[in-house]
């Protein structure tokens, strides 16, 4: 399978609006990268300038401000809406695929898959509203959790707040699936960080056999599970993937348990040149299909077996949406998914 842009929707495309594409998306892979890092340096500089108080009142900030992540975030409509979101998604381009409605009287817990590197196609349908999710499901107040790791970085938490992502431990989502008013969904990335160390293109392999927690979530709430699938995640980015049990793969492991992000050898193509190596996906089309909610009762205190049931009718139902759009989506009819 070819990662480089198909020529004819390349030709179809003016030269601004290719270079728009591009820079939108590269910005976003640098700040996914590099913003959290870079402005924890720069306050840590600041505090040895003339501008040591900047520094001062943002840590004061920070503090006063801890538990915001926990609750739901701080979003603005206006920065779901930035017109470099639609340059964003033209550049794949990324496409939400709807099967059925998700009736705003009950609340959902929404499963992300796969991770990918950078979980794109959750992002760009989800954290943005390029695809109008809310016109296609109304009433639906969404809400994507994100690594709680994220949200230790100065600057970089309150970016990612704006969107409406808030942190993925149990306290942040119980609070927001307890609010009074029904229709609240978090959309969770259940393979997670780990997950990422199998994004290799043209394959299909999730961390799902023993995540349950999201389950248990959705059990305690009464909350209907959704599996969402987005075909071609794992296409936009080239990985050098370690056998298990390989020194190098241990060490991913190691720096994913203190950390809760793996790091990754990934790469894509120059920004000035399709023939070279760099931080740019490829042009690959994302598709994010959504799939029927799976009620679930209310029980405060599920037993194994109850949260085991639930389970398994999320993997069928998961592996159904699967097999349905596969091959509408560019995938052979001979492959399958694959639970880790």
């Amino acid at each position: 399978r070819g990662v480089s842009t198909p020529p004819l929707r390349l030709a179809m495309k003016t030269v601004r609006k290719q270079w728009l594409e591009a820079i939108s998306v590269y910005q976003l892979v640098l700040s996914f990268l590099f913003m959290g890092p870079f402005f924890s340096l720069l306050l840590l500089f600041l505090l040895f300038t003339p501008l040591w108080s900047f520094s001062v009142l943002y840590l004061v900030w920070f503090f006063l401000d801890w538990d915001t992540p926990n609750r739901g975030g701080r979003r603005f409509a206006f920065v779901k809406t930035w017109s470099m979101w639609k340059q964003l998604r033209d550049y794949f381009p990324v496409k939400l695929v709807k099967t059925a409605e998700l009736p705003p009287d009950r609340n959902y817990v929404i499963g992300g898959h796969p991770h990918g590197i950078m979980s794109l196609g959750v992002f760009t349908n989800f954290a943005t509203e390029m695809n109008d999710f809310s016109k296609h499901f109304p009433g639906i107040r969404l809400t994507v959790a994100g690594l709680s790791f994220i949200f230790y970085f100065p600057f970089y938490r309150d970016y990612t707040a704006s969107y409406g992502i808030c942190s993925v431990n149990r306290g942040s989502l119980d609070f927001i699936l307890s609010q009074p008013q029904p229709g609240q969904a978090v959309v969770i990335v259940i393979g997670g960080a780990q997950e990422a160390l199998y994004a290799i293109p043209g394959t299909h392999h999730l961390v799902l056999r023993n995540r349950k927690g999201f389950v248990r979530l959705a059990l305690r709430h009464g909350a209907s599970l959704v599996p969402v699938y987005s075909f071609g995640e794992n296409d936009i980015f080239h990985l050098k993937a370690f056998a298990p049990g390989s020194w190098q793969y241990l060490c991913q492991v190691a720096f994913k348990k203190l950390t809760g992000y793996s790091p990754c050898i990934f790469w894509g193509r120059g920004l000035f040149s399709a023939n070279s190596w760099g931080l740019l996906p490829f042009a690959r089309p994302i598709t994010t299909v959504v799939g029927r909610p799976i009620p679930v009762p209310q029980i405060l205190c599920p037993t194994e077996e109850e949260v085991n049931h639930y389970h398994t009718l999320y993997m069928q139902a998961l592996e159904t949406l699967f097999e349905e759009h596969k091959e509408s989506c560019g995938v052979p009819a001979s492959t399958h998914l694959t639970f880790i």
